[in-house]
């Protein structure tokens, strides 16, 4: 029998650990041949493609983000070939199993929870006597009754192969996300999340995962994600392993983690400010809500005050980028809370800030409680609010205004200080600042149309005109400085309407040449000709002191000018600056 597993994953560039996983453990027993696809790809593409592999029997992994989208492609495949076995499994399909085999009749078998020993036991039926009844953890249908077999124990982790050996993986190692575990289950109740139903953490083998990531960065692995859902819940654990990335990475390779900030150690964030490579690691955290109260009724435990430290102690040593996440929509949590818990997070400043919305999973603690809050919210995947008794559906619309501002102008980081002033200079908090440019964005029909990076900033200026703020040129020109600043080449033209005329860019120009030290020691390092300094530089002018804002955080009325420079060699955009009365010219109005 040929046999295949697949899933739909949510970008190109994700790998599924799932189908690995139930791979690796079923050789050499069975040949099992892996088929990746996206939820952008058309089904009858999927289809066409799995249909030239000739499968007897398909298992497809099965998520909230691609349930709909592989049940589509089940019901076609089963037109064409109503003898094919396929076999669902994954979180999404763990739960709630009476509903979803009446919903997918194309389903023959489901598979609950932990799949890998399970499915090589439903392939042993297949292959066999079809006692499909003496399958733990498999559910099917017989004689037109629902059959739930219950699940077995938990497998022996320290016992799994390696997901991560396949011919077939090694060449595309570098070009996606590789994603390893080394831990299964959380220690923590949290009632929005599949998690908190495993009790208990089990391991795998640390050093066959330390040999299985040597191998991946062997073979090219530029990122490698765990998928722990605690990775620092023992700190010993963390602490080895860190150690061992720090001693054996290789240059280009980064990690990501999923950590509890709050029980982070001092001593250990201090350990990774002075020995890890800046650019090694990326920790993801989440924060959800911080407001306690909110928190105590999702059984989350969680102390804002060590967070914030451990934040704070990570970005202030400066290698570790971080992203912070969100929810709306907790119980309790009303468009007031959420607003204080935004202003709380951003006070951080993340490098990115994720604010989703809560998704009322199946099996979740919060689901099953979801009358007791009045939830309302999406019949299927990805199950997402649309109100509940503290938040109408008209401040989740609010909310979402305050996600699509803070995505483009915020996380992509294209406008850091533009948006630094503007939330510490023209706004009573930032959350003010994000909501009344999303509405803005929304009023204007902006959020049903593309938008090249011109386009955000000439409809901020648009925005900030509307606001009437007295500082107005001081914000235009920190966007010409984050527009200018974020390019890698010379642009061709600019968004603005530029103040210099060529006599007096040249005469500027030629005061450089003359006397470099104008711009500082950096500059002069530079050694450009001239040929150089017009071929490959900007020159604007400014408002205002930006060296002494640098240094100083303080906006000061006195024009300046700042050049850019893009260097081709080292493919880097550098900044220099000077206030106008260092040069001999008049001020420029």
């Amino acid at each position: 029998m040929n046999i295949v597993v697949s899933t739909l994953n949510a970008k190109y560039i994700h790998t599924s650990l799932a189908l690995r996983c139930l791979k690796a453990y079923a050789e050499p027993d069975y040949h099992v041949e892996m088929a990746e696809y996206t939820i952008k790809d058309p089904a009858m593409n999927i289809v066409t493609d799995l249909y030239k592999r000739n499968p007897d029997i398909i298992g497809f992994s099965c998520y909230i983000w691609n349930i709909e989208e592989t049940i589509t492609v089940a019901q076609m495949l089963k037109k064409i070939n109503p003898n094919l076995t396929i076999i669902f499994g994954g979180p999404e399909v763990t739960y709630d199993i009476p509903y979803w085999l009446d919903r997918i009749p194309e389903a023959d078998f489901i598979v609950i929870g932990e799949g890998e020993e399970t499915f090589k036991q439903l392939l042993d039926e297949l292959h066999g006597n079809r006692q499909f009844e003496n399958v733990s953890g498999v559910a099917f249908r017989q004689d037109g009754k629902h059959v739930v077999n219950p699940q077995r124990n938990k497998i022996d982790l320290r016992e799994m192969p390696s997901p991560f050996r396949f011919e077939e993986d090694r060449g595309s190692l570098s070009k996606r996300v590789v994603y390893i575990e080394t831990s299964r289950g959380c220690p923590f109740s949290c009632q929005f999340c599949l998690s908190s139903i495993e009790v208990g953490v089990r391991y795998f083998d640390r050093e066959k995962i330390k040999e299985d990531i040597r191998y991946l960065m062997d073979n090219g692995a530029k990122t490698i994600k765990f998928v722990d859902r605690t990775f620092n819940i023992s700190r010993s654990y963390a602490m080895e392993m860190f150690q061992f990335l720090i001693d054996e990475h290789k240059p280009g390779t980064v990690f990501q983690f999923e950590i509890t900030a709050d029980i982070m150690r001092p001593e250990v964030i201090q350990f990774l400010n002075d020995h890890a490579p800046a650019g090694l690691f990326r920790f993801e955290i989440g924060v959800q809500s911080t407001n306690d109260a909110v928190n105590e009724l999702v059984k989350r435990k969680q102390n804002f005050t060590k967070l914030t430290r451990t934040v704070t102690m990570v970005k202030d040593g400066g290698k570790i980028d971080q992203h912070l996440d969100l929810i709306a929509g907790l119980p309790d949590e009303d468009y007031h809370s959420f607003k204080n818990t935004f202003n709380d997070v951003f006070a951080l400043r993340p490098e990115e800030l994720q604010l989703g919305f809560l998704k009322m999973l199946r099996g979740t603690g919060l689901r099953l409680s979801a009358q007791r809050y009045n939830y309302q919210f999406m019949d299927q995947s990805p199950y997402e609010i649309l109100s509940n008794n503290v938040l109408p559906f008209s401040d989740v619309v609010r909310i979402k205004h305050v996600e699509d501002i803070l995505e483009k102008f915020w996380n992509d980081h294209r406008m850091d200080e533009t948006i630094e002033f503007l939330v510490e200079n023209c706004y009573e908090t930032p959350f003010d600042f994000f909501q009344n440019f999303g509405t803005f964005w929304d009023e204007m029909g902006w959020a049903r149309i593309g938008h090249q990076l011109e386009d955000l900033f000439k409809r901020l200026k648009q925005y900030i005109e509307t606001e009437n703020f007295e500082n107005e040129a001081i914000i235009e020109g920190f966007m010409k400085i984050d527009y200018l600043f974020n390019q890698k080449h010379k642009p061709r033209k600019p968004w603005w309407d530029d103040k210099l005329d060529k006599q007096v860019r040249s005469h500027y120009y030629q005061q450089m040449l003359a006397n470099p030290t104008v711009l500082g020691d950096d500059f002069v390092h530079e050694n450009l000709t001239e040929k150089e300094l017009y071929k490959h530089t900007v020159l604007e002018l400014l408002p205002f002191d930006y060296a002494y804002y640098k240094n100083t955080g303080k906006v000061v009325e006195k024009q300046s000018l700042v050049l850019f420079y893009y260097d081709q060699k080292a493919n880097e955009t550098k900044l220099f600056t000077a206030p106008v009365e260092a040069f001999d010219l008049p001020v420029v109005s």
